[in-house]
Formats: C-alpha cells, sequence, structure tokens
C-alpha cells in the first residue's frame, strides 16, 4: 500500500512522513497522553565524534504520569537508499546505541529493505537474538506494532506496582525488623547498664556490712572483756575488803 501510494498519490512523500500520517490517523485521537516526535537531539559517546540520533521517539503514560512504554524509530526506505543496497541488520547496531542514549525501552526498525525477504514480508521479526527489545516491521505493522507493544507495557506497568506494592511491605517489614532489633539493642545496654549499677551497689552494700560485722565482732570482743574484767572486780568484793581500814 505504501509503495503503491509512493508510485501514484504521494510522489515525493517518504517513509517517515508515510509513518507520521499513520500515526496521526489512527494512535493519535485514541492516546492522547502518548508522545510521537521526531528525534532532534544528537547524544554522542566519548568515543564518537559526532552525536546520533534516530528517527521518531514513541512514548505514552499513564494518567499518573507513569510511563507506560517507549519505543526509538528508525525509518529506513529502498527509495532513500540509492548507492548500495543495504541489509536490515544493518542499521540495528546504531538503532541500538540510540535507544539506549535516549532510553527507551524498545527499538522498532520500520523498512522497505530486502524487499523480496519473506521473513521480514511475514510480518514483525524480532531481533532480541541480536539486541534486546528490538524488532523489524514492514510499514504496514507500523500501527501493529505500537498497539502491541503498548500492551505489554501496561502489563508490565501491573507487574512493576505489584512489585512496588510487595517491596513497600517487604520495607515495612524490614523497617520494623531494624526497629524491632534496635529496641533489643538499647533495652540490653540499658539493662546491662542497670546490672552493673545494682551490682555495684549490692557491692558497696556488702562493704558497708562487711565493715559493720568487723565493728561488730570488735564491740563484742571489746565488750567481753571488759564485761569479764569488771565480773573479776565484782566476784572480788566482799565486805572485809570494803571495810578494810574503816574505823
Amino acid at each position: 500500500d505504501y509503495k503503491s501510494k509512493l508510485s501514484i498519490q504521494l510522489a515525493g512523500e517518504n517513509l517517515e512522513q508515510h509513518c507520521l500520517t499513520e500515526y496521526e490517523r489512527f494512535i493519535r485521537p485514541i492516546l492522547p497522553n502518548a508522545y510521537f516526535e521526531k528525534d532532534n537531539t544528537p547524544i554522542k559517546d566519548f568515543d564518537e565524534e559526532k552525536g546520533s540520533k534516530g528517527d521518531f521517539i514513541f512514548r505514552d503514560v499513564d494518567n499518573n504520569g507513569t510511563e507506560i512504554i517507549s519505543i526509538m524509530f528508525e525509518m529506513k526506505d529502498e527509495f532513500d537508499i540509492t548507492s548500495t543496497k543495504k541489509r536490515n541488520d544493518d542499521f540495528l547496531s546504531k538503532l541500538d546505541k540510540d535507544r539506549k542514549k535516549k532510553g527507551c525501552e524498545y527499538a522498532v526498525l520500520v523498512t522497505t529493505l530486502e524487499s523480496e525477504n519473506d521473513l521480514y514480508n511475514s510480518g514483525i521479526v524480532s531481533k532480541n537474538h541480536l539486541y534486546p527489545k528490538m524488532c523489524v516491521v514492514r510499514p504496514n505493522c507500523f500501527i501493529t506494532i505500537i498497539n502491541f507493544l503498548r500492551e505489554k507495557g501496561i502489563d508490565s506497568l501491573k507487574d512493576r506496582s505489584e512489585l512496588a506494592i510487595q517491596k513497600a511491605k517487604n520495607l515495612d517489614i524490614s523497617n520494623f525488623e531494624k526497629d524491632l532489633a534496635a529496641l533489643k539493642t538499647a533495652s540490653g545496654q540499658k539493662l546491662d547498664l542497670a546490672l552493673k549499677g545494682i551490682q555495684k551497689a549490692i557491692e558497696r552494700q556488702d562493704r558497708i556490712i562487711s565493715q559493720a560485722e568487723d565493728k561488730k565482732s570488735d564491740l563484742i570482743k571489746s565488750a567481753s572483756r571488759n564485761f569479764k574484767l569488771l565480773n573479776d572486780k565484782i566476784q572480788g568484793v566482799t565486805v572485809r575488803k570494803l571495810v578494810f581500814k574503816n574505823p
């Protein structure tokens, strides 16, 4: 359909404009929060003389502003390549780098190259064995791949939300366990200090009691000696002794 329009009705319209038109017709009305714009900002790595960029970036978010899906698009049209026939795989390395530079989750090459290749003419072709989250499609699958990856994004977002809830629960448990451990540690330290204080008080009391026992023993010994001397003196007292030399 794209080729027939290009050769008859839309002479001069390239593949990028064709995809943009298709997006405005079929995607924009049903996804008002989505973003589909030209990638106009080249970013270069430390080993590159000049930066590179993709053709289009698609992003969609939910009503809370959480990203559902992001796709880096590269469009390659065989009518644009006149000098040398190239293969689709020749563009995948750059597309993967551009995807990573712009923080996109998926990369999609929309292509009319290798027009006689039955693999690419059969539908969506995964390139995960070469680069993660990458696929190649014909222009007629452009709308299909957006809807397909967006549905996957919605499912992934649900899983991430569930995971976040579980992590929050685990975090609450972890915080409780940490607080409990801290309470145990603090209580143990305070208990140790209290026991040490009590032990010191007991030792002081023991010393006081010991000193009192020593004084008690000394007093008993002293009293016994004095009572014995007094008793001896009392026992030695007689009337004769008392009146000795008494007229």
